[in-house]
């Protein structure tokens, strides 16, 4: 899901020290989502299983915030998340350094989930609160269906090619400041803010593994529920002709979801990115 509200973790604040930053990546099919179930423990989520190995290492409860929580079945590249630590446990990395715990994260986290990079921040850092922007990719499969990208990728089956020219004059709509409610989930934006600021949304063909895919990169501060799903789901329609371009813009301005076009499936989008004002980390 595309980041709604706070996602911290129910647990105790350390005494002040600096905060952990973790960059982490994951494959999405495996979980019900990222933030934790607190009334279903049993359901499989990757604050679960981060907030599981940090309390080995850490030997005590955890809170972890997340720049974007994502969905059931949605990946992440470079998911980034912030543990606040005490000054004790921040001297004691400082001596042993990153490696060592980026090592050690990975022996106890399952296999669809790796620890790329491990920084320092001030106390106080937040990877939801300070993140200037979010970047999310989003991939088609067109043509045959797919084999490699099949797990990462939404296939639309007897679609040979998309319209990218007129999907690109439709996304162009959407760049801006913008009343975002027509692609946010009708639940999710009762009595909540919808505008949101989009920086840019970009569509290239690419080829991975000999198989034809179409990319939608879209840049914005922040995302409403299923927003990246269901402007994917609206430019679909423009691509196969079944729209003029010019109805997304009408779509829009009405603030009705029912508007635009479907919700696309979350097994085509990565958490891809998140960008922070220049001197947030610092090494260990």
């Amino acid at each position: 899901m595309e980041e709604t509200k706070d996602d911290r973790t129910a647990a105790a604040a350390p005494a002040a020290g600096d905060t952990l930053v973790l960059t982490v990546a994951y494959d999405g099919a495996g979980f019900s989502g990222f933030a934790a179930q607190e009334r279903q423990t049993h359901v499989r989520t990757v604050a679960g299983e981060l907030t599981r190995a940090l309390r080995v290492l850490m030997r005590r409860d955890v809170a972890l915030t997340c720049a974007g929580r994502t969905d059931a079945g949605v990946h992440a590249r470079s998911q980034v998340v912030s543990v606040p630590l005490t000054a004790e446990e921040t001297a004691r990395l400082a001596g042993a350094g990153a490696g060592r715990l980026m090592r050690s994260l990975d022996a106890i986290l399952p296999d669809d989930v790796s620890v790329r990079a491990c920084h320092r921040a001030r106390p106080g850092f937040s990877a939801r609160f300070d993140a200037l922007a979010r970047t999310y990719r989003y991939r088609i499969a067109v043509g045959p269906r797919p084999v490699f990208g099949a797990h990462w990728a939404w296939w639309l089956r007897g679609v040979d090619d998309l319209d990218l020219p007129a999907m690109r004059v439709a996304a162009g709509h959407l760049v801006g400041e913008h009343d975002f409610k027509t692609f946010c989930k009708t639940a999710s934006a009762q009595g909540k803010p919808t505008c949101r600021h989009v920086e840019a949304i970009d569509l290239t063909r690419s080829c991975q593994l000999g198989e034809d895919q179409i990319v939608m990169q879209i840049v914005g501060n922040a995302f409403l529920h299923n927003m990246v799903r269901a402007i994917m789901g609206t430019l679909v329609e423009v691509g196969r002709g079944r729209r003029d371009p010019d109805w997304v813009a009408e779509a829009l301005r009405a603030r009705d979801r029912s508007r635009a076009g479907q919700t696309a499936p979350a097994c085509g989008l990565t958490f891809w990115d998140v960008r922070y004002p220049s001197g947030s980390f610092r090494p260990w």
